[in-house]
């Protein structure tokens, strides 16, 4: 198959009779129609903080579940606990995660977060070595990435753009932290979120951006002079500091 094989994903398949039923009460987007196409969802804590996020898609009687291979196993446990006698069983597949730009390849699927990250598929087999610079993608649209940008047990998906992303429903009732996301629409403005900056210099990833001598934010991914910044908007003025790097954001 054409593409590039994503090395750090797990792909988990959701058998049986409640499957759906069981992953529309728990996760952040509409999972009622899953027939060929990708879903991006979350799955939150009750205090409506970020745990994992995944696509999500049907094949045939099962549903694929992507998920970064860092969060798959306390995805798996998470899961299990909240099945009980749910008729699900989740599995590891041993399928790959396939991605690419361009003109998609049979049985692939569009990037639901932004056109410009392309399709992705799932195969028995590999696809070529990943020679797409997904970074500066990821900065240049502000896409945030699992375990990097979004913190388990910290992130709030509205301040990470999962509105923006496709990645939340809020009309398809409840799940887990459902409440607090729905507060954060509904009765309160953001006043902090991921943006996309303009930085010179590096500093690591988790550096604290400060503005004069105020705490503004956290810088994280960084690519050809851009870098993705969750930063406090009220502070986020003029030239900032992160480490030895300066940046500014023009609020485009």
């Amino acid at each position: 198959m054409q593409g590039e094989t994503a090395t750090d994903r797990t792909v988990f398949s959701l058998t049986g009779g409640d499957r759906i039923h069981f992953l529309q009460g728990l996760v952040t987007n509409d999972v009622s129609d899953l027939s060929g196409r990708l879903v991006y969802a979350a799955l939150l804590s009750p205090q409506g903080k970020y745990l994992a996020d995944f696509f999500l898609t049907a094949q045939g009687e099962a549903i694929l579940l992507d998920v970064k291979t860092d969060l798959a196993p306390a995805l798996a446990r998470r899961l299990g606990m909240y099945k009980l006698r749910a008729d699900v069983q989740i599995a590891e597949t041993g399928l790959h995660v396939i991605r690419g730009l361009g003109t998609p390849p049979a049985g692939a699927l569009p990037d639901p977060r932004a056109t410009e990250l392309g399709w992705r598929a799932y195969a028995d087999t590999p696809a070529g070595p990943e020679t797409t610079d997904w970074d500066a993608l990821r900065v240049t649209h502000c896409i945030p990435e699992s375990g990097v940008e979004l913190i388990p047990d910290d992130t709030y998906i509205l301040e990470a753009g999962f509105e923006r992303l496709n990645g939340v429903d809020f009309h398809k009732g409840c799940y887990v932290g459902q409440e607090v996301t729905a507060r954060m629409k509904h009765k309160t403005e953001l006043k902090k979120g991921l943006v996309t900056v303009s930085i010179t210099g590096a500093a690591p990833v988790g550096t604290e951006i400060t503005a004069g001598d105020k705490p503004a934010g956290t810088l994280f991914t960084q690519s050809g002079g851009r870098a993705i910044a969750h930063l406090r908007y009220d502070r986020a003025e003029g030239v900032m500091q992160a480490g030895d790097a300066t940046l500014t954001w023009d609020h485009g």
